[in-house]
């Protein structure tokens, strides 16, 4: 099975019903995106899969195929961290962290459709479970990556 993961065409030999978060982290060895739950529930598995934020820990890796898939450690540039990223370290985001890969992932999606949301679009697009409770803080970083982004436009 061949994916693209992060622009690089991956060329595996699993099964077709192997979920995509074990593919990516047991075969390919890219473990920044987590296992929460194993029922989609959660979102620490969250990847972006041709623009749309997507659960991995039950999707099927034959459903990705053809497909553009981006993981936490795709949306590092040159080594810079995205906006995203950088809004998440100003903000002091994390406590455990366990979650945030999914959370920043979510978060990379929200903004590229779009680029100014409110509180609420942050709240109905982002469902993904911090055991923590961060959400201020979340939503905080959420405004800030989002006009971080519009001044480097």
């Amino acid at each position: 099975m061949e994916l693209k993961i992060n622009g690089k065409v991956h060329t595996i030999d699993i099964e077709d019903n192997m979920p995509l978060l074990w593919a990516v982290r047991d075969e390919l060895n890219m473990t920044g995106t987590k296992y929460g739950c194993g029922v989609s529930s959660c979102g620490s598995c969250t990847m972006i899969i041709d623009g749309v934020a997507t659960r991995t820990c039950v999707l099927p890796a034959s459903a990705a195929v053809g497909k553009e898939i981006t993981t936490i450690e795709g949306i590092t540039k040159e080594d810079k961290l995205s906006a995203v990223q950088q809004a998440w370290i100003t903000h002091q985001v994390p406590q455990c962290g366990y979650c945030q890969s999914g959370m920043i992932m979510a978060t990379e999606a929200l903004l590229d459709k779009k680029p100014n949301p409110t509180d609420e679009d942050i709240d109905t697009a982002i469902t993904n479970i911090c055991r923590c409770g961060t959400y201020q803080r979340i939503r905080d970083a959420v405004h800030t990556a989002a006009k971080s982004r519009q001044e480097t436009s």
